[in-house]
């Protein structure tokens, strides 16, 4: 009989694992027929590569200075040009694609959990937690997410980490605002209620079906939120409260490069649209990721 039962439970852990491969080849089958979503994560793809070699395949050192170069147009020595200071402006790129990336990994490592237990809390209990956790997200939504962002680099002081702290700070609630909605239409399902009739805990409702459940619509929401991420990142760069010099990131390369724009616009302008691209390729990636979750096309 115990044979009866290891059997049935391990027949029971392939069919899992079964329909798990065929949710993610159904997913992948989706999302490479969007060609705007497999352009966004080839950009990507490309940025990271170049964030991950850089240490190599710069031309130059970031850092060094060479008052002689000062300001020199894009050739073939230099195929950026150079800044104020000399500067190879394509080797700082390349670094402050580096900076770039770690703001929005660790951006989206500490908002994606902190939305995500905060939006089920409230959508699952209900009552006075659900009210109390909604009007705190709605003070951190009442104001412009870079003036906030703003307000707690001004307390923290300027830094990259504490630059990433002000953004995970002003990102998580709308994510907090889905997973709420999510968790409000899941827990009145069926199987939640025979879960309950069952003896299931809260916690395990929540591990095992609420936070399943919720997770394709959050992956889809950080995704989105990263270009915002990088775009305020650049702002608290171009106003001087995130990477403070000589770090290369592409908000300060661009707020130096403006006070010579006129004359020598490829200082600002390759920080500029290198901030264009990802934040588009990041957005692209993410409607195709909601294409590609939507569970009416699978």
């Amino acid at each position: 009989m115990l044979h009866g039962v290891v059997e049935n439970a391990g027949a029971k852990a392939a069919d899992a694992e079964s329909r798990q491969v065929s949710r993610l080849l159904s997913f992948w089958r989706i999302f490479r027929t969007d060609f705007s979503g497999m352009l966004g994560l080839a950009a990507v793809g490309i940025l990271i590569v170049l964030a991950l070699l850089a240490p190599v395949i710069a031309p130059y050192d970031p850092y060094l200075q060479s008052l002689q170069s000062t300001l020199l147009p894009p050739s073939a020595r230099h195929l950026a040009g150079t800044d104020e200071l000399g500067r190879d402006v394509l080797s700082r790129m390349l670094y402050g694609a580096r900076t770039t990336l770690l703001v929005v990994v660790s951006v989206s490592v500490l908002v994606a959990p902190i939305g995500l237990l905060i939006g089920i809390c409230a959508g699952y209990f209900g009552g006075w937690i659900d009210r109390t956790l909604m009007r705190v997200v709605d003070i951190f939504l009442a104001l412009p997410s870079l003036v906030l962002a703003l307000g707690f680099v001004a307390a923290l002081g300027a830094g990259t980490e504490n630059a990433v702290l002000a953004i995970a700070l002003t990102a998580w609630p709308p994510i907090a605002r889905l997973a709420r909605a999510e968790t409000l239409t899941i827990r009145s399902s069926d199987y939640i209620a025979a879960a309950r009739m069952y003896g299931a805990s809260s916690f395990r409702i929540i591990t095992a079906h609420v936070v399943p459940l919720c997770m394709p619509s959050i992956i889809v929401r950080v995704t989105l939120s990263m270009a915002s991420v990088i775009l305020t990142a650049a702002g608290l760069g171009f106003l001087g409260l995130g990477a403070q010099p000589p770090s290369a990131e592409w908000g300060t390369m661009i707020s130096t490069g403006r006070k010579v724009m006129i004359d020598h616009w490829w200082v600002a302008a390759f920080p500029g649209i290198a901030i264009l691209v990802t934040s588009l390729s990041f957005n692209l990636i993410g409607d195709a990721l909601r294409d590609a979750l939507d569970p009416r096309k699978a």
